[in-house]
């Protein structure tokens, strides 16, 4: 993780001053004082290369990362194939959700799909947020609803017996990832052979 251990003034110079997650939130709920307080405080930029991981299965879990720039991918392995599970993109938040917010370990990989600039969200901050905070729960609340819908898109895609229908649904649910993500992925995400989707993607 590449962070330089700067001022909270300089931290967030780049960002109008204040951490981008208060504007997110604000998208959702009214924020007090106290909050922007914590979140200015305790949240922090990191930028990572294209192809890095953001977090491995050797990797403590201490984060959630809001996406400023950039692509980000989840998956894990199976023997030596690797699972594309999802793909996010700007303005969506991303960590491993098998020990989310719980102490254990995780087979997920995060894996940065372009060069990508992040904001690190401590799963400490979001629990003194909760825990202090009514605000918090119901933007909490609120963002799991969205994510939740987007969990339920992503089954559903997989169920699709059709390849072909099921690239027709990534087309028109991931409309602007099909340009930024290399097709190897979007197969492995669609549980498609890399040639079928080539085929596919000639025919239509």
């Amino acid at each position: 993780m590449i962070f330089a251990d700067l001022s909270e003034k300089d931290r967030w110079r780049k960002y109008n001053d204040v951490s981008p997650v208060i504007n997110v939130f604000k998208n959702f709920n009214s924020l007090n004082n106290d909050i922007e307080e914590q979140i200015n405080q305790h949240t922090f930029p990191v930028h990572f290369k294209k192809g890095k991981f953001l977090i491995s299965p050797l990797d403590r879990n201490e984060y959630l990362f809001l996406i400023i720039k950039g692509v980000v991918r989840g998956f894990i392995k199976d023997g030596k194939a690797e699972i594309t599970t999802w793909i996010a993109k700007e303005n969506e938040v991303v960590g491993t959700i098998r020990n989310l917010w719980v102490d254990g370990d995780s087979e997920e990989y995060l894996q940065a799909l372009e060069d990508v600039e992040l904001i690190a969200i401590p799963h400490s901050l979001s629990e003194y947020l909760y825990e202090n905070h009514i605000e918090a729960n119901i933007i909490g609340r609120k963002m799991m609803e969205l994510y939740y819908r987007a969990a339920e898109e992503r089954a559903y895609l997989c169920r699709i017996s059709s390849a072909e229908k099921r690239y027709k649904r990534f087309l028109v649910s991931f409309p602007d990832l099909i340009n930024r993500v290399s097709l190897k992925y979007i197969a492995s995400f669609l549980a498609i052979r890399l040639e079928t989707l080539s085929r596919i993607r000639t025919k239509i």
